[in-house]
């Protein structure tokens, strides 16, 4: 009798040991960003080294996840990265949850230089990831023409040999920079002039292409390119060859930024994740995956020479001069860059 109840208490004891262990369910870190922007490896090991769960969720435009942001799904999504203008416009509409400092140490390696911006005055809400500049870049092999700026990008010798991103706010916005205005330009009449200078320079567009324009560039499909900074930087790193153009006109400049929402059902994972990506080590690595400037200035150390040399990367300040964010222009002016943008592509 006493073996049977010795057993029968072992048993027991088993059971309970199994059922502790099954009850430690790994958190779910659920994440909304574009497609690579994490590198795969930082997030499978921040998962089995901190027994995490973590779902990435994409989408192809700064308009795409500010509409998932707004819907009633939206405590789904635990950390999310946007550009400033719509980081600003999330803001406003107070879809963000306040930044937990007191999780995230690292935050103080951020550079004084990306906080403080006006979408975010007192850097409450928002973690600059990366930053850069468009940036014109060219094959002079096949270009007649000496590309200085966004003017040039209408030449008519270029017919047939441009990849554009397919973005309204940046493509309208450097056809009005030929035009002496604003990014944010939000007189009717001066963006309907933008409108037809824009469709003008339809016959020289090949591809457009948001996610992947480098690649027209490196197989020689397209000759010139206007495309966001990584996507430069990786054409310069197989094409040294290839020219870079810092457009006389005035130069655009973005920080992308990750935020939790306000509805998030994960706050801690998510700023402990973050902690563990601005890591210096570890921030360096992923700056110099994703090709975009570094803002964790603790990093410096650990980037490599070829990164620093890129000239997509490192702009001269003398050269980059005076910069403009894009930034929220309202709901009317924003319909307008919508319908122009619409107009543009189905010709």
């Amino acid at each position: 009798m006493k073996k049977l109840l010795s057993l029968a208490a072992c048993a027991a004891l088993f059971t309970a040991l199994l059922s502790g262990c099954g009850s430690q369910q790994k958190q779910t870190l659920n994440i909304l960003t574009w497609d690579g922007y994490i590198p795969s490896n930082v997030i499978s090991e921040y998962g089995a080294d901190n027994n995490v769960n973590i779902n990435i969720s994409n989408f192809t435009t700064n308009e795409e996840m500010l509409t998932k942001l707004q819907s009633s799904e939206a405590s789904q999504y635990d950390l999310v990265i946007g550009s400033d203008y719509i980081v600003d416009i999330a803001r406003k509409q107070n879809l963000l949850a306040e930044i937990d400092k007191t999780k995230m140490n690292n935050f103080n390696n951020i550079g004084k230089e990306f906080l403080n911006q006006y979408y975010d005055p007192e850097s409450k809400y928002a973690v600059p990831y990366s930053a850069g500049t468009p940036l014109i870049v060219y094959d002079p092999s096949k270009v007649d023409t000496d590309i200085k700026g966004y003017a040039d990008l209408w030449n008519p010798s270029l017919a047939d040999k441009l990849v554009i991103m397919d973005d309204a706010r940046n493509v309208i916005g450097i056809t009005l920079k030929t035009m002496g205005k604003s990014l944010n330009e939000t007189d009717p009449a001066v963006l309907q002039q933008a409108s037809e200078k824009l469709n003008a320079l339809r016959p020289n567009i090949r591809l457009l292409d948001y996610n992947n324009p480098q690649e027209a560039m490196l197989s020689g499909e397209a000759a010139v390119g206007y495309m966001f900074t990584s996507q430069v930087a990786a054409v310069l790193s197989e094409r040294p060859d290839f020219k870079v153009v810092y457009p006389w006109e005035g130069m655009g400049f973005g920080i992308d930024n990750w935020f939790v929402p306000a509805k998030a059902t994960n706050k801690d994972a998510a700023f402990d994740f973050l902690n563990y990506m601005y890591e210096p080590e570890r921030f360096a690595y992923i700056a110099e995956q994703i090709q975009y400037l570094c803002v964790n200035n603790a990093s410096e150390k650990y980037l490599s020479d070829a990164y620093k040399n890129n000239t997509a990367l490192h702009i001269p300040s003398e050269v980059l001069g005076d910069t403009e964010f894009i930034e929220d222009i309202g709901t009317d002016a924003a319909a307008v860059y919508d319908e122009i943008w619409t107009k543009f592509k189905q010709q």
